[in-house]
């Protein structure tokens, strides 16, 4: 079988690798004027990578083309022999599906494997021959991978939405359409979970013809609060995330969330809350790193623009934080992220470090943040600094706690860079990985 690819990457090199006995041919950098010498239509099989506009598939008039022409997304719908349950949204996808998965795995009666795919985990082709009807897939979908579904999940989920990845699609338009594919063809039978709180989240979920199913839950609040407790990942978003996991898993299993509470329903309760407990973040995202001297030290290197830092530093609004942020300059308005950092009354100094510390800093009182050239610099002095915090604390506490109602005596070192890293790392698990290294050495 002759199949062409268009773009490469990591789902490119997939398909490659699932056909290896095929003839394949990648086309990696193409104009629309490439795309009429590159006889596609002589392939029996023609994948998008996610990185290429179906735009580009569209153009063409050859209607063998338009039959032949697939994703690693929709070729796995097409051939998978277990339900799905796909997760969508702007933040927060790789949490939700995680917490899903860890769930799930608690039901082994009912589910032989559990398969975390997508942007979180294999691609998708790579899992398909291993997957039996007896097993459950759990799949990260990207707007990329959304864009031109053909089938939908048995259950969707669709977390808040907010304008990302605009350098690829033409317009935020274009991101939310891409992300309704998650529901546009589920029927009676399948079900729905939406975020209520956002406007474009909301829209999506209305289109589904399945059940739909919103949060955050505003019933069995106390109940609920409970059961979150055994969350092991701090912030009020994981929270949400956890409750947009709860009712995919109670969906899947054909029970009401009022249900889940009934005495009759204790064992299923416990699996749910074992599966929170077990689940401890993901590397990079609010990760915990270790505790010396009464400071708590966060790996947040995940977060690469301002919404992310800022619900990291939301995640601490209780605790004297000392915020590592800064990072490659894309040339973005930073006028909000300013606005945050600085006002954020948690935030005792935030150490700026990389391109956009001057930028971060400009205006700004100098008695609130620093600079630092190294980030062994930064956490060394964000290190001294919540240290002494920590202490000042500890020798006042008598007279700090009839006068404050929280007065911990723990500080946290959060690095949370609301920037990209390219300006001194490879990446952002390098980055997270060189914190981690220096945090840890620390005696």
């Amino acid at each position: 079988m002759k199949i062409a690819v268009l773009g490469k990457g990591v789902e490119g090199n997939a398909v490659a690798e699932y056909f290896k006995q095929d003839e394949i041919t990648f086309f990696e950098k193409f104009t629309d004027e490439d795309l009429d010498s590159f006889n596609l239509e002589n392939f029996d099989l023609v994948f998008r990578s996610p990185s290429v506009h179906p735009y580009y598939i569209a153009k063409q008039k050859s209607p063998h083309l338009i039959d032949n022409w697939t994703t690693i997304t929709n070729y796995f719908f097409e051939h998978v022999k277990a339900p799905i349950i796909g997760v969508t949204g702007t933040k927060g996808k790789g949490t939700t599906c995680s917490i899903i998965a860890s769930i799930l795995r608690e039901f082994s009666e009912k589910f032989a494997h559990v398969h975390l795919v997508g942007n979180i985990g294999n691609p998708a082709i790579l899992e398909l021959d291993q997957i039996t009807e007896k097993d459950i897939v759990v799949y990260e979908m990207s707007s990329f991978q959304c864009w031109d579904l053909e089938k939908s999940p048995h259950i969707s989920v669709v977390l808040r939405i907010e304008p990302d990845h605009l350098d690829r699609h033409p317009d935020f338009d274009d991101y939310v359409d891409a992300k309704s594919h998650i529901v546009l063809n589920q029927t009676s039978e399948d079900s729905c979970i939406y975020y209520a709180n956002n406007l474009y989240s909301e829209t999506i979920g209305e289109l589904s013809k399945g059940q739909k199913f919103s949060y955050p839950i505003k019933s069995h609040l106390e109940e609920l609060n409970t059961l979150l407790d055994q969350l092991q990942i701090p912030g009020e978003h994981n929270r949400e995330n956890a409750e947009a996991a709860i009712l995919a898993v109670l969906a899947l299993l054909g029970i009401s969330y009022d249900e889940l509470f009934l005495p009759e329903n204790h064992e299923l309760y416990q699996k749910i809350a074992d599966g929170l407990y077990k689940f401890q973040g993901l590397p990079h995202r609010l990760q915990f790193v270790r505790e010396l001297n009464h400071v708590r030290y966060y790996d947040d290197n995940y977060s690469s623009a301002f919404p992310a830092a800022d619900v990291a530093i939301a995640a601490f609004e209780n605790y004297p934080t000392f915020l590592i942020a800064g990072g490659f300059d894309r040339g973005l308005d930073l006028t909000e992220m300013k606005q945050r950092f600085f006002s954020a009354k948690n935030l005792k100094k935030i150490i700026l470090i990389g391109e956009t510390k001057t930028r971060l800093a400009e205006g700004e009182d100098p008695e609130k943040y620093c600079f630092a050239e190294t980030l062994e610099e930064a956490v060394n002095i964000a290190r001294k600094l919540a240290e002494a915090q920590t202490e000042l604390v500890a020798s006042n506490y008598d007279l700090c706690l009839p006068i404050s109602k929280n007065c911990p005596k723990e500080a946290i070192v959060l690095m949370s860079p609301g920037a990209a890293s390219f300006d001194m790392f490879k990446n952002f698990s390098n980055r997270g990985e060189q914190f981690q290294a220096i945090v840890k050495s620390l005696k």
